[in-house]
């Protein structure tokens, strides 16, 4: 695509899906991959999909979109009804009604700081109300099963997601922006007080020990989220050794109790977030965790910058190539969930519409990749 029939497509307010398709198109015009040798193009196995909620509006726009996979917003922040496996299946089958399969369910886990997290025992390594939580989580797992759904994501974060503000994005819009130098640690210490890397991996590996081997059981594959943002080793961000805030802290996590049904909820933006070059590094993290199976849904969203001091881009005018980063997941033989995050803000506009933007990307690029050698 020309630039001339970019700005006819963009000035004539056409549908934002057909106008990511059309930046890709021009993308891969540019950025043709070696030719390949032996048989035909080898099909990409990734689906686009979101965890952008599963209200009936939400599921409507999905199925419109062609994003038939999801991760459900969370049922419940407690084991109730919406944890049975009653209210499991009556939550797929709304989904299913829309053509939409239900891919995966949040634990009560969530990216929120300690003092608002769902279940804190299970970060403050507190029994015996840690150990009721965990038991909790294990009967979620084993409900959803019971359920058909495979798949969970969680987090561990005692720090939740600390930003510094925002900065100037494209066209007006506006970038979520981590500078450490300039964020506020504000108070000194979460309510955790110290935490220093030891502390924090035991209360891992506590959880894990207990866990996975239910996970493996009833075969439904967890995965955590990376810490978001990285922060220094040993100091940290107010009190706490954040030990999964480096790509080497997440191969440490993945190898304390292997398992296939023990990985990660991988997001490309926040593991960019944690290298220095993430234009040029990305690529080779992404190899090392594909290749050994524990990649299990992808945040497929970029950033500018790096280590911190980066801002959260649209998912086309960031750091990272995204095309390249399409291929390294097609080439590792990935076949999960490719989902949009953090798309930044337009004043005036709804945020559906930068996650329709990045819907049609998406879709665009694995087209693109599976059309390859």
């Amino acid at each position: 695509m020309n630039r001339r029939e970019f700005v006819r497509l963009a000035g004539a307010g056409g549908p934002v899906a057909a106008l990511a398709e059309a930046v890709v198109e021009a993308q891969v015009t540019q950025s043709k991959p070696a030719p390949a040798t032996g048989g035909g193009a080898q099909k990409a196995l990734m689906k686009v999909g979101t965890q952008h909620g599963d209200t009936e509006e939400i599921l409507k726009a999905c199925a419109a979109f062609g994003v038939n996979n999801i991760c459900s917003s969370l049922p419940s922040e407690k084991m109730d009804d919406k944890w049975s496996v009653e209210g499991l299946s009556k939550l797929r089958d709304r989904v299913k009604a829309h053509g939409i399969s239900l891919d995966m369910v949040p634990l009560p886990m969530s990216s929120s700081e300690i003092s608002t997290a769902e279940m804190p025992a299970i970060y403050l390594g507190k029994s015996p109300d840690r150990d009721r939580n965990i038991d909790d989580i294990c009967q979620m797992i084993r409900n959803c099963a019971r359920a058909g759904i495979m798949q969970v994501k969680y987090n561990f974060t005692l720090i939740g997601i600390p930003r510094s503000g925002t900065a100037a994005g494209r066209g007006g819009s506006r970038y979520s922006e981590f500078i450490y130098a300039n964020a506020k640690q504000d108070p000194a210490l979460t309510i955790a007080g110290k935490v220093d890397a030891d502390t924090y991996w035991e209360r891992i590996t506590y959880f894990l020990e207990r866990v996975v081997p239910v996970a493996a059981e009833y075969k439904v594959r967890m995965g955590c989220h990376p810490q978001d943002p990285g922060v220094p080793k040993g100091s940290g961000w107010r009190g706490v050794d954040a030990v999964l805030g480096s790509p080497d802290g997440l191969k440490r996590f993945v190898a304390i109790k292997e398992s296939p049904y023990h990985g990660l909820n991988f997001c490309q933006g926040t593991v960019s977030e944690q290298l220095e070059k993430p234009g040029e590094q990305i690529f080779d993290v992404i190899r090392y965790f594909g290749s050994r199976k524990k990649i299990f849904s992808v945040h497929f969203r970029n950033i500018d910058g790096g280590f911190l001091n980066f801002r959260e881009t649209f998912i086309d005018n960031g750091s990272v190539d995204m095309l390249k980063a399409m291929r390294v997941y097609k080439e590792v033989g990935y076949d999960g969930m490719m989902m949009p995050d953090h798309v930044p803000r337009i004043e005036g506009i709804a945020n559906d519409q930068g996650f329709a933007f990045a819907f049609g990307y998406i879709k665009a690029l694995i087209a693109a990749v599976s059309a390859e050698g």
